[in-house]
């Protein structure tokens, strides 16, 4: 199978436009045209990963977190992160990483262990700003169902639960063709009017490409007359964290068991039990100290994420409790997810989870 055609998919479910300024999502080492005969997916890239990789015949290794962060100015294999890349080049193994943009769609990083734990009524606890986009575009009436269907199935018209939403106006448009067009309705230098629908609906900023293809392809007018609107509305779909509830209340401490039990964290570390029953939970997995004021303004009775700095533990303010389980545990779920993705699409692609645990950080 094509790289290409993997990535493809990865990036259809989680669009590299979503990840963080600071991040390195994509491909990092590979060549987009490469033949792929198995793909190991991995938290880290480490070289005992690329080692298994090779082991088992795996040309690529899927992973959460990205090996190059910064730029590289030489390849002398003085850290692991140069012995890393110069092993994948040498052996032909293509690395690609799936980070933030994971973490920032619904269904992504936070969602899967928000389902492990149990929560409803999920939506991110920080949505992204700029992610929607209003597009208007004139249609011919006797061609407007046409136009619909096309930007609807190129992911168009979602808000909240709902999909194929759109507003519509009856109106008259007019032009003239010129010579050398090929007016679809109308003569050449003589004015037009033709009964038209102002069509107007809402997409994600991230697929305004796909949807603007999709509608000129279905429209019948060699030169569509549309507008593209930023909208000050956040997404629901789209942001750092994660919020939701519950199914029932829960005992403060047996929910904290409950959260090591399915984290396999060595310990939690967390605030003073201010709460004898929790309800609405917060989390970010990875480092997630930045949501800890939004978490706190919105009610939460437990935020969970890691590598928490000690001043950062007294920011809780005896409102809510903060529980840091660690970075990978928070996040290990990814490996997963990504699993599930691709298998999904192509159940005979050979593709499994790496049997190693690449967290760097042990318990005594």
């Amino acid at each position: 199978m094509k790289l290409n055609k993997i990535i493809r998919l990865i990036e259809e479910f989680a669009p590299l436009s979503l990840q963080e300024s600071y991040d390195n999502s994509g491909l990092v080492v590979g060549d987009y045209n490469m033949d792929i005969q198995k793909a190991l997916i991995s938290f880290d890239i480490t070289e005992e990963v690329l080692l298994e990789a090779r082991s088992i015949g795996a040309n690529l290794i899927i992973s959460h977190h990205p090996i190059i962060f910064s730029g590289l100015k030489k390849l002398n294999a003085k850290n692991y992160v140069e012995r890393c890349v110069l092993f994948a080049i040498k052996n032909d193994i293509a690395l690609y990483a799936a980070h933030t943009n994971l973490d920032n769609v619904l269904g992504g990083t936070n969602h899967i262990l928000a389902e492990k734990l149990g929560l409803k009524n999920i939506k991110p606890l920080l949505p992204q700003k700029d992610t929607l986009i209003k597009l208007v575009v004139f249609v011919p009436t006797k061609n407007i169902e046409d136009v619909k269907e096309a930007i609807f199935d190129a992911g168009a018209g979602h808000i909240g639960k709902y999909d194929q939403c759109s507003f519509s106006v009856q109106g008259k448009g007019s032009f003239r063709a010129l010579d050398g067009a090929k007016p679809f309705v109308g003569e050449l230098n003589n004015q037009h009017q033709e009964d038209e629908i102002r069509l107007e609906t809402v997409l994600p900023s991230h697929l305004q490409f796909e949807v603007v293809q999709a509608m000129k392809n279905a429209h019948p007018y060699e030169e569509v007359a549309f507008d593209i609107f930023p909208l000050l509305k956040k997404s629901d779909n789209i942001g750092a964290g994660i919020i939701g509830t519950l199914e029932n209340v829960e005992n403060t401490l047996d929910f904290l068991n409950r959260l090591k039990q399915i984290t396999s964290a060595k310990c939690v570390k967390h605030t003073e039990i201010v709460k004898e029953k929790v309800k609405k939970i917060a989390l970010c997995g990875g480092s997630g100290a930045f949501l800890i004021g939004r978490a706190k303004s919105s009610a939460a009775d437990v935020y969970i994420s890691g590598d928490i700095k000690y001043h950062e533990f007294f920011d809780a303010d005896n409102k809510m409790i903060i529980a840091d389980v660690g970075h990978y545990e928070s996040e290990q779920f990814t490996q997963e997810l990504l699993f599930q993705i691709i298998k999904e699409k192509f159940p005979t692609f050979a593709v499994q989870i790496s049997g190693l645990n690449t967290n760097p950080i042990k318990y005594l």
